[in-house]
């Protein structure tokens, strides 16, 4: 697979942020392949000839059970075997939002030591009761190659209705906790945890993202390809140094970079 790095972006019935994501991939210098899920399901592609696969946001079947369950059950019951090997060859996987939700309920995070997809989390209603859509402040905690170099604290926006982390039970808590697995926080101005509306969902612990125990899947309720560019910052006008990418970009260039040193 020598050449340039392969991303595949798999998107389903209401997938809505499948272009951004492209995008991003394509900016530093990934090939990126806009992919319905039934050329996965009729072998027309190929997952294994991928670097990085991302799922991105929308309302994937139109959220009808509960956000991400029917694509995390087709991706369980139709490509468990091949994502299973994706994974075991150290590639990257990303999923936002909806994305992050798939894989949460396909068992792919937070992972366990048996490696059996069992769910051990859920992305569940907001406590709020309705749809937040607003900007949040996000401590950056986690580890592995999407955190290379990005700020302490991110400004990214956040848009569901169930976005709120809940573990299992206290177990599964500890284990992400002590496996360095929590990628991001929601927290304030001051860069301090933080309740409503800073913490737009009610996660437990303020959790936004996590990641495996590799740090080499991650998944996020927060959208950084929504801030990609500078200019989608909501007060960039305002601010006083202008850039050409905003906080999120940093996370597809790690991604791509990743690929390019280790997987061709």
């Amino acid at each position: 697979m020598a050449g340039k790095v392969k991303v595949i972006v798999l998107r389903t019935a209401g997938t809505n942020c499948d272009l951004e994501t492209v995008f991003a991939f394509k900016a530093f210098g990934a090939e990126v392949d806009n992919v319905h899920i039934n050329k996965l399901l009729h072998q027309e592609i190929h997952l294994e000839d991928y670097h990085i696969m991302a799922i991105p946001g929308g309302f994937t079947y139109g959220d009808d059970i509960e956000s991400g369950r029917i694509l995390a059950n087709e991706i369980n019951l139709h490509l468990k075997k091949e994502v299973a090997q994706f994974i075991a060859k150290k590639k990257l996987i990303i999923g936002i939002c909806n994305g992050f939700q798939v894989l949460v309920k396909a068992g792919i995070l937070p992972g366990n030591d048996n490696d059996d997809n069992i769910q051990n989390a859920t992305l569940t209603n907001n406590d709020s009761g309705k749809f937040e859509d607003r900007w949040t402040h996000l401590l950056v905690e986690g580890k592995g190659p999407w955190f290379q170099g990005l700020k302490k604290v991110v400004f990214f926006p956040v848009a569901h209705a169930e976005g709120k982390f809940i573990p299992k039970d206290e177990s599964v808590l500890a284990s992400i906790e002590k496996n360095n697995q929590i990628a991001f926080r929601y927290c304030d101005e001051e860069n301090t945890l933080a309740g409503y509306p800073n913490n737009p969902n009610g996660s437990i612990k303020n959790i936004a993202g996590i990641t495996d125990k590799t740090g080499l899947i991650l998944g996020l309720m927060p959208h950084p390809e929504r801030h990609f560019l500078f200019t989608q910052h909501p007060f960039w006008t305002r601010l006083e140094k202008h850039e050409t990418y905003g906080d999120g970009a940093k996370i597809f260039e790690n991604g791509v970079v990743y690929a390019r040193e280790n997987l061709l």
